[in-house]
Formats: structure tokens, C-alpha cells, sequence
């Protein structure tokens, strides 16, 4: 779902600071993030407080290491619908979010509809997942396949 601007939050170079601290570790507590930055613990409560309830801190999530749960395979699909008429972008969106091995639904503006990210054990997973899942959905046309070679994360948008 595309989020709204129109309530943007003001963010100072305190807020920035959280944040970039933040997202290389979001398990740090108040009193760290304070200490880091000059702040005693109940002032850094209170500004990551405002941060979450302004919603410009959405959620914390897990980052995990897939390969080490059994996911060598990582591969990027572009995934053009061929029939948008007969086939709602909701019900292809509930339709392929119900695959496990599916991590993101990206609506996309370009050659394809979709981007989706899917995992799997190894190629022959893949194939599986592609033949008996996704190309089965309604409304599917084309699909094309990139595999992950590497990653570099970033941590934080924010620099």
C-alpha cells in the first residue's frame, strides 16, 4: 500500500542520530542510545516514543540469515499479468502472498506488474515453486527469473 506524505515528520539531527543508530541495532536500549549521543535514558525514551507513535519508526523486524534455515536460493521475479481484466491486482496480491516461499509483493510500474522476492532450497525448489505455484496463479503471463548472487545491506536509509 502506498503511504501518504502528507503528514511528514520533522526530524532533528538528535532524531537522525537515533534512527541511524537504530537501524544498525534495534535491540539497543534507551539508556545506550542515550550515552551515545548525550542524552540521558529518558530523554531517548521519549524521543524513540515520538518516533514510533509518529509512525516514522514502522516496526523492528528479524534479519535472518535464510541460508542458514535450509534458503540457498534467493531469485527476483518480474511477473507480467496477462489478462488484467479478468483478474483483480487484489486477488493476484492475496493469491501470491498465500506462497511461503514468496518474502515480497512489489506492484512495480514498468516492463512487468510485479516484483516478487522468492526463496527456495536450492534450484530445483525454485522450479517446483515456479511450475506448481506461481505459474498456476490466475492471470500470470509472463515471468522472468534473476537469481541473487550477493547482497550488500545497507543499514538504514538514513545518512
Amino acid at each position: 500500500m502506498p503511504k501518504s506524505h502528507d503528514s511528514e515528520i520533522a526530524l532533528d539531527d538528535t532524531d537522525r542520530a537515533l534512527l541511524r543508530m537504530m537501524a544498525e541495532d534495534a535491540t539497543q536500549n534507551a539508556g545506550k542510545l542515550g550515552r551515545a549521543i548525550g542524552l540521558s535514558q529518558p530523554a531517548a525514551w521519549r524521543r524513540v516514543k515520538r518516533l514510533k507513535e509518529s509512525g516514522a519508526i514502522a516496526g523492528l523486524w528479524l534479519d535472518l540469515d535464510l541460508e542458514k534455515l535450509g534458503f540457498g536460493v534467493t531469485v527476483f521475479l518480474g511477473v507480467k499479468l496477462a489478462t488484467k481484466g479478468r483478474v483483480s491486482l487484489e486477488d493476484f496480491e492475496r493469491a501470491v502472498s498465500a506462497i511461503p516461499e514468496v518474502q515480497t509483493v512489489q506492484h512495480v510500474l514498468g516492463l512487468y506488474d510485479y516484483r516478487l522476492r522468492v526463496v527456495a532450497r536450492d534450484i530445483a525448489d525454485f522450479e517446483r515453486v515456479l511450475r506448481r505455484r506461481i505459474m498456476t496463479l490466475p492471470g500470470v503471463g509472463e515471468v522472468e527469473a534473476n537469481v541473487l548472487l550477493s547482497e550488500e545491506r545497507l543499514t538504514g536509509l538514513l545518512r
